[in-house]
């Protein structure tokens, strides 16, 4: 398993995350403790999850995966992992604080706080806001509307100072970004600098063969502001496995199972760039598996591919596939493909 260190941090991590967001929904606490011993046998030090998990989210689950995780922490050597959790943005789970998540200072110390408690430990690595405060196309939406803007809520300024305190207070280690567009990655960072104070290390999007909104602004701004990419639904919800090709519904699946649930990867022209890129996988010698997550881990602002599994079937495959070296004759046919299907889950 490779390990590097996040730019910006003392973080060494393993190039594959473990997401957990199946946890307390579709998996059990013992299953995610298997998967979690499994994941560490195979090299993994880094573990994803959220304050909002599992998903879908609702007040009944909500909390749990973090649960999950702590039960097994509490048995770990703490100083062998690097752990991410997000705190929600604002609106849409109105269950969370009882509607607090406005993110100022008081909204991410109490977070903070209730995730620690969650997690059975004294220190988060990276925490992270789950999405943007402010009006921003996201989860599939691709226009801006400022007819969407909202009341006024805590100024970016507010949230750096917000994560600064919870850095000083040796909670967290470092913060970062979900769900961002670059002119927010920018402003945090401007903010950051003009208060002297730290800035974000990370930005976690989604990210694959068929969501590709990193490669162009977002993409400079990794490179500029010397940050990495945690790409998550590398596989695109699973539908870049190829068991939902050709309409099929597997039991258990998590499209099968919620109909409305990644709506951004049930768009029209999803299919047809899957099988595009199925059928390159299979003149190649791949598993359409190896070659999306393939082409994820040879992005060069990659810090981590987060890897999420229901079974530990699929964790195997997906852990050693996002270790998978594609070469330059298939990186260049997987572009050839990118030319007819720019960004189909955009």
């Amino acid at each position: 398993m490779q390990i590097l260190t996040l730019p910006g941090t003392d973080l060494d991590i393993s190039k594959v995350c473990l997401g957990t967001m199946t946890w307390g929904q579709q998996n059990s606490e013992a299953e995610a403790h298997e998967q979690l011993d499994y994941a560490v046998a195979q090299g993994i030090n880094f573990i994803d999850t959220a304050e909002m998990y599992p998903v879908p989210p609702n007040a009944e689950t909500q909390g749990r995966t973090e649960k999950y995780l702590g039960t097994w922490l509490a048995r770990q050597p703490r100083d062998r992992f690097v752990i991410a959790t997000k705190v929600a943005g604002p609106g849409r789970r109105d269950w969370i604080r009882g509607g607090r998540t406005d993110l100022t200072k008081d909204v991410i110390a109490e977070a903070v706080d209730t995730s620690l408690a969650r997690l059975q430990t004294d220190y988060i690595d990276l925490y992270q806001i789950h999405w943007p405060q402010r009006n921003v196309p996201n989860f599939g939406a691709t226009e801006f509307d400022p007819a969407k803007e909202k009341k006024d809520g805590p100024s970016i300024h507010e949230q750096v100072e917000g994560m600064a305190a919870m850095i000083k207070a040796g909670k967290i280690r470092y913060y970062g970004l979900s769900n961002e567009s670059a002119w927010g990655v920018c402003e945090f960072w401007r903010a950051a600098r003009e208060l002297g104070l730290p800035g974000p290390v990370t930005l976690q999007n989604s990210y694959s063969l068929i969501s590709r909104n990193i490669d162009n602004d977002l993409a400079e701004v990794l490179f500029r502001q010397k940050m990495s990419l945690l790409a998550y639904s590398p596989l695109a919800a699973g539908l870049l496995s190829g068991k939902y090709r050709f309409g099929t519904k597997p039991e258990g699946a998590r499209f099968t199972l919620f109909e409305t649930l990644g709506m951004r990867f049930r768009k029209p022209m999803v299919p047809e760039a899957i099988e595009a890129y199925a059928v390159l996988a299979k003149h190649s010698g791949f598993t359409l598996v190896q070659l999306a997550l393939g082409y994820v881990a040879s992005r060069w602002f990659l810090g981590a591919s987060i890897i999420g599994a229901t079974s530990l079937a699929q964790l195997q495959e997906d852990i050693e596939a996002a270790q998978f070296v594609l070469d330059a004759e298939t990186l260049t046919a997987i572009g050839r493909i990118q030319e007819r299907y720019p960004n189909p889950a955009a």
